[in-house]
């Protein structure tokens, strides 16, 4: 008997319908006509124990306890799906051949991985285990995985990636959790102060972000604009470059702070004579934006509609499992096989007969353009979010889930258009002495950007033609006052490219290198639960699109150590995560630095300052209803 186990029942289901026909529903699995199964997990069917399962006393939270470190791990069955792994169970036993069918990244390798050291199984049929990576749920996808499985072997790290970091969170996240929150009832917080290895620097992020603009003062700064006259063109403008000399009287971003330096230059250079000292021009281009990841279309989800990360995870899994539309969206790649080009007509197809594109744009793409996208060797176990050759039988999606939609079509489009082209021009003046800059910016080809409803938000601006040496009248130089701006508060888009692009916040220079091709914090199907716990938490707040951080959220900050809401250690983790999976560390080697932390930070809990979690009003912290929420010991951390 063959026996295929799928990640859920949506996948089970798919996998079955390319397989012997007729079919018998039994509990829990589908038997084929040629009495082969298929069968499913209902994610993960397995947990990490809690400490109280280790040992009956830690079920108190006490500081003499911690660091709770289990000498061997252990993994229960969750309560809700035991009946599911039961049934796993009894049809491994059975089974004469087997085929993993996760979904295809780390975690999915995991979740059905950890049923078979749980359930057991003999290593000659570990050994003989098949993977089959499916990303696509429509029939002719399934069937050319099924024509195409590979050892399970090959992705067993993987699984200790997974694994490892699924140990290291509940090392890190249930004993820092409970310490902190321990030391946080000294000053009457009454509510759990979870840390996780990914919330806390995600929160560190918010919080230092809205201190920065509390603290802001706009200050006024100057810039002197040279108005030219062109004869038989009219006006253009110049931009004063300052010299070396005006930098005591600048800022670190070369504004100028003094008035009477402008004034003084532009007193200097009005009628006075203007001469062209150099003219450049250069073809410049931007080519199509590559097809979605999830974070990146989440990003644009949320500048486009307002959508919040987790809403368009949620989406995209009802796009990907229900109608079977997109290919599978927990993707971190935005790359695509060769092979795919192939069925780019029929995916186009589908797209525009799903309202998913407008037949105008369909018709100006060159379907023969093979662009940058089209990748193998930047394909790893999954690939680009892009939408299938699936076609609805009538209008079945509903506004949100078209809008999604609609954003995965276009992108894709995007792949058989032109680059974005255009002329960039500078020109230097020297103007009384002084120099000036000119810019013209002319559009030769929008390319791509005809597809988007804004396609360009810069204003074209254009300059006369002039030679190098060419003589011509300043008419006037101009003062403009402005002010510098505080940055801004974080919305979730901009948060998610934060995450997604943290080398920027990293401050050691060695982990900075390091996470040059590797650099993330937290992974595409993590995020936005991330920033979902935080609300959950009370850490911040929305309004709108903006995203605050609480009094509580900045208390705590200001509370732990720094080193704890800094991103450098989390993003050193996800590189080594990625290390294990691509056989270059081990377990061990990640794991022992963890081990040895947690003491430190621990001891460090019972000795901080807790002023600042003492200041903050109304600890007591409320859910909907007005009912209090009171701390109880029982409830359970994040894991991350």
């Amino acid at each position: 008997m063959k026996l295929y186990i799928a990640e859920k029942p949506s996948l089970g289901r798919a996998i079955a319908d390319v397989l012997p026909k007729p079919h018998k529903k039994q509990d829990g699995y589908i038997e084929l006509a040629n009495g082969d199964v298929v069968s499913w997990c209902i994610g993960h069917l397995l947990e990490q124990a809690e400490p109280e399962d280790y040992d009956a006393k830690y079920k108190k939270w006490q500081f003499h306890d911690l660091p709770i470190m289990p000498a061997q791990w252990q993994f229960k069955a969750k309560a809700k799906t035991k009946k599911q792994l039961t049934t796993l169970k009894r049809l491994l036993t059975k089974a004469d051949e087997i085929y993993h069918a996760g979904d295809p990244d780390r975690e999915g390798q995991l979740l059905v991985d950890e049923v078979f050291q749980y359930v057991s199984l003999p290593e000659q049929k570990r050994a003989t285990i098949q993977r089959l990576l499916i990303s696509d749920l429509n029939p002719q996808a399934v069937k050319k995985a099924l024509a195409s499985t590979r050892s399970n072997q090959e992705f067993i790290p993987l699984s200790v990636s997974a694994l490892a970091r699924a140990r290291a969170d509940w090392l890190f996240g249930m004993n820092l959790t409970r310490a902190f929150t321990l030391a946080g009832q000294k000053a009457g917080v009454n509510t759990v102060l979870s840390v996780g290895r990914v919330q806390t620097p995600v929160l560190g992020l918010v919080v230092r972000r809205d201190l920065e603009i509390e603290s802001f003062v706009s200050k006024p700064f100057y810039e002197v604009i040279a108005h030219i006259n062109k004869p038989d063109w009219g006006i253009f403008e110049a931009k004063w470059v300052p010299s070396e000399a005006c930098k005591p009287y600048m800022d670190e971003d070369g504004r100028v702070l003094v008035k009477a330096l402008a004034e003084n230059v532009a007193a200097r250079i009005n009628k006075k004579q203007a001469t062209v000292k150099q003219v450049e021009t250069k073809p410049k281009k931007i080519n199509p934006p590559l097809p979605y990841n999830l974070s990146s279309l989440q990003i644009d989800a949320n500048k486009r509609y307002g959508l919040s990360a987790q809403q368009v995870l949620d989406i995209c899994q009802t796009l990907y499992e229900k109608h079977k539309l997109i290919t599978y969206p927990r993707s971190d790649n935005r790359y695509l096989p060769k092979e795919h080009f192939a069925e780019r007509e029929q995916v186009v197809c589908a797209a525009e007969h799903n309202q998913g594109l407008e037949s105008k744009y369909v018709k100006l793409a060159d379907m023969s353009k093979k662009g940058a996208c089209w990748n193998d060797k930047k394909v790893e176990a999954h690939h680009a979010i892009i939408p299938t050759t699936k076609k609805l039988r009538s209008a079945q999606l509903g506004y949100q889930e078209l809008q999604v939609y609609q954003l995965i079509s276009i992108q894709y489009l995007a792949q058989f258009f032109h680059p974005y082209r255009y002329n960039e021009t500078q020109v230097e003046l020297e103007i009384g002495g002084g120099q000036f800059k000119a810019q013209a910016k002319q559009v030769i080809d929008k390319g791509f950007k005809v597809l988007y409803k804004k396609p360009e938000t810069e204003k074209e601006s254009l300059l006369p033609e002039l030679q190098i040496g060419e003589q011509l009248l300043c008419d006037k130089g101009e003062v403009k006052e402005k002010q510098t701006q505080p940055p801004k508060h974080y919305t979730e888009a901009s948060l998610l490219g934060a995450m997604t692009g943290i080398a920027r916040f990293v401050s050691d220079q060695s982990i900075k290198k390091v996470l040059k091709d590797t650099d993330g914090l937290g992974t595409e199907a993590t995020r936005a639960g991330i920033i979902e716990l935080l609300f959950k938490r009370q850490f911040l707040r929305r309004d709108g699109k903006t995203i605050y951080s609480t009094a509580l959220g900045k208390a705590f900050i200001q509370t732990l150590p720094e080193s704890l809401s800094l991103p450098d250690r989390t993003a050193l983790w996800e590189s080594l995560l990625g290390k294990i999976a691509n056989k270059e560390t081990s377990y061990n080697q990640f794991m022992q630095p963890l081990r040895d932390e947690l003491s430190v930070f621990i001891n460090s809990a019972q000795s901080i300052n807790i002023t600042a979690l003492k200041e903050v009003p109304t600890m007591a912290l409320k859910k909907r209803g007005g009912k209090k929420r009171k701390f109880t010991r029982k409830r359970k951390p994040s894991s991350t």
